[in-house]
């Protein structure tokens, strides 16, 4: 299966995170492809040219996206890592879903002008994240970041697809042991993709 690993693990946790679903997806036999936000210093604002070619009907990615474009178009599951940043996706990992989820390739238009999902061949999203607030909190905010990936973004993979989230909540108060729980949890997701 061919999976795209997306993240920002600008902590050490999250770095543990990503490698682990990166070298559980390779062990197990997958096609994986990383993409490390945090390395490549991706950049989370649209340059102008991307925001005005935005409005068309189909957009063609620029240099530095079509990567990022190829290796979405060819994905069957897509895994995202990152820390949420006040119940929200941090802003390099929301940067990278408006300037990657493109017309065209996110989502198409139809003949009578209707939105269809253009991520046909995503079977699965999973969501690896850490919180800095308790469970309770995090629910009380309504976990924002778990909606844009898990209901959003599904809209435009088809309502089959299916989902999954791994979290670590309090995770600046997590012991070894705790670290230890967080990332086998990691690894049976990932091995049973």
């Amino acid at each position: 299966m061919n999976v795209l690993v997306v993240g920002w693990p600008d902590g050490e946790l999250e770095r543990e995170a990503f490698d682990q679903v990166v070298s559980t997806g390779r062990a197990v036999g997958h096609d994986v492809v990383a993409i490390d936000l945090h390395q490549l210093g991706f950049r989370a604002a649209m340059p102008p040219a991307e925001r005005d070619a935005y409005h068309g009907q189909e957009v063609a990615p620029t240099d530095e996206i079509a990567p990022h474009v190829a290796a979405v178009r060819d994905a069957e599951v897509i895994v995202f890592v990152f820390p949420s940043v006040a119940s929200a996706l941090p802003p390099p990992l929301r940067g990278w879903l408006e300037r990657v989820m493109l017309p065209g390739v996110a989502f198409v238009f139809d003949d009578a002008g209707r939105v269809r999902p253009g991520l046909r061949k995503v079977r699965r999203i999973v969501g690896v994240a850490t919180y800095s607030a308790p469970w309770w909190r995090v629910k009380l905010d309504h976990d924002n970041a778990r909606r844009v990936l898990l209901r959003a973004l599904r809209l435009n993979t088809g309502l089959g697809t299916r989902t999954r989230w791994v979290a670590c909540y309090d995770s600046a108060s997590v012991d070894q042991l705790g670290r230890s729980h967080f990332l086998a949890r990691i690894e049976t997701v990932v091995a049973a993709l």
